[in-house]
């Protein structure tokens, strides 16, 4: 994530409708824009492994998957984000076009370049999110997903999931094994710096 020079300040309603022709992806933070870079075959991989999955685990249930695109919009703290992947089972949300603000969960694929932010200051961010029950953080370097998981005293607890264990997000009633998700990765491949 680079600070976009090209708008000193941008209103959110600016940033909105600016980021409706944009050709690349900016995330918004108290009016500061900031470009996304592109993703490794390996990121990639991994998010569409997971979309497939939970797709068709919440089909029919009422609830909405939405994948690299579609905002999180952290409206306390003047912030939007685009997740790699993040479900909504709030009907509030359908009335929101380019922007989602209720989430249940919230799924981020590991960047070497990203990954401090994605577990700290971004992740203090989403628990804002009122709705929210699970942040799930997917490494590229080994086969380990990390889920934190609101308990019923707002605390958050740590769940992490390594080699072939099973996966379990309770926000969505959803399991599968850690294979499942990397299946096609070269975990080597993936862990090059240079990759994004």
């Amino acid at each position: 994530m680079t600070l976009s020079q090209s708008h000193p300040y941008l209103s959110p309603e600016d940033y909105l409708e600016a980021e409706k022709s944009s050709f690349i992806k900016h995330e918004y933070i108290q009016g500061q824009i900031y470009g996304m870079s592109g993703a490794s075959d390996a990121h990639v991989t991994m998010t569409t492994n997971l979309i497939a999955l939970l797709r068709n685990h919440i089909r029919g249930s009422g609830c909405r998957l939405y994948a690299t695109d579609m905002k999180a919009r952290i409206e306390s703290l003047n912030i939007f984000y685009y997740p790699d992947i993040m479900i909504s089972c709030d009907q509030r949300d359908t009335k929101f076009e380019y922007f989602k603000r209720y989430p249940c969960l919230i799924v981020e694929v590991l960047s070497p370049s990203t990954e401090a932010f994605d577990r700290g200051d971004k992740f203090s961010d989403y628990q804002e999110l009122e709705t929210l029950q699970e942040y799930v953080l997917v490494s590229q370097s080994r086969q380990r997903v990390d889920c934190f998981r609101r308990n019923s005293e707002g605390r958050w607890v740590l769940y992490s999931y390594r080699g072939n264990q099973e996966l379990q997000l309770a926000s969505v009633n959803f399991s599968c094994s850690l294979a499942d998700i990397y299946e096609d990765v070269s975990l080597g491949q993936a862990f090059n710096p240079t990759s994004g």
